[in-house]
């Protein structure tokens, strides 16, 4: 049987003046192509070969001896080769781009970046991109509370968070509270796994563990402090709002860090602000 969009080893049955004619075992009705200028040299009728086959845009069914980046069941990061009205065109290592269409993309499109994806198959079998990976990430990966890892932001959720597809092919979220700074659908995240659910999705963090924390988020109040003058107009009684804008963490953070900071006498608060004392 032939599969579209993945590697497999069909036999070469024949040759035309530009083509060697492939067959799979039990499925002999449907004569794949392998262009001759583009097959191994040393290859003859008989033989077994491995190869990628897809559809070209004249509807034949095609060979490559090529392992594209992408296939069947796998997501990657593919560059952008152009744009259209229709969609966008990816670089998959293969002599015909990867169409993305528009309504499979989630979130703006540009030339030369590189996107998320996974390969679909349409009822045609026309393979195509998709930026609609949920369903393609997997739920065994091998890691732990705690652990760290990367990941890239695929979607966003009002109600929930940012989906995270963790070394690019595992379920993650990262809830709402745990956001912070700003962050969009295609950015590489550095994550903490926060907790591993029953199903095997992640959750993720992208602060570290408390005590890690309390040190980084000190660091940024020193460092803004110094590059205010020594002066910083927060204080226990600042809104939520306010301190994430400056310093792009909730307040119970910042007031863990602030913590930190009074017991080592590195700073003091007044009524309005925080005085550096060093």
């Amino acid at each position: 049987m032939i599969e579209y969009g993945k590697m497999q080893e069909l036999k070469v049955v024949k040759t035309s003046q530009n083509w060697y004619i492939l067959n799979a075992k039990n499925d002999t009705q449907n004569s794949v192509l392998l262009p001759i200028s583009l097959a191994p040299k040393d290859i003859r009728i008989g033989d077994k070969i491995e190869v990628f086959v897809y559809k070209d845009t004249k509807e034949r069914i095609m060979a490559s001896i090529k392992k594209p980046r992408l296939v069947l069941g796998e997501t990657a990061a593919l560059t952008v080769v152009d744009t259209t009205e229709f969609g966008a065109f990816l670089d998959w290592g293969l002599e015909k781009d990867l169409l993305l269409p528009l309504k499979e993309q989630v979130s703006e499109v540009k030339k030369g970046g590189a996107y998320l994806v996974g390969l679909a198959l349409n009822n045609s079998h026309q393979l195509y991109a998709t930026m609609k990976i949920y369903d393609l990430l997997k739920i065994n990966s091998p890691y732990k509370e705690n652990d760290n890892a990367h990941g890239t932001v695929y979607n966003f959720n009002p109600e929930f968070g940012a989906f995270v597809a963790v070394d690019n092919q595992y379920h993650g979220m990262i809830p709402n509270k745990e956001l912070c700074g700003s962050i969009a659908i295609g950015d590489k995240v550095d994550i903490r796994i926060k907790k591993v659910r029953q199903d095997g999705k992640l959750e993720l963090s992208l602060r570290q563990e408390i005590a890690q924390q309390i040190e980084t988020d000190a660091r940024v109040i020193l460092e803004k402090l110094k590059a205010n003058g020594g002066v910083l107009k927060l204080n226990d009684n600042s809104s939520p709002e306010k301190i994430k804008s400056e310093l792009q963490m909730s307040k119970s953070a910042f007031k863990r860090a602030l913590g930190r900071l009074l017991k080592e006498g590195a700073v003091q608060i007044t009524d309005d602000a925080i005085r550096l004392m060093w």
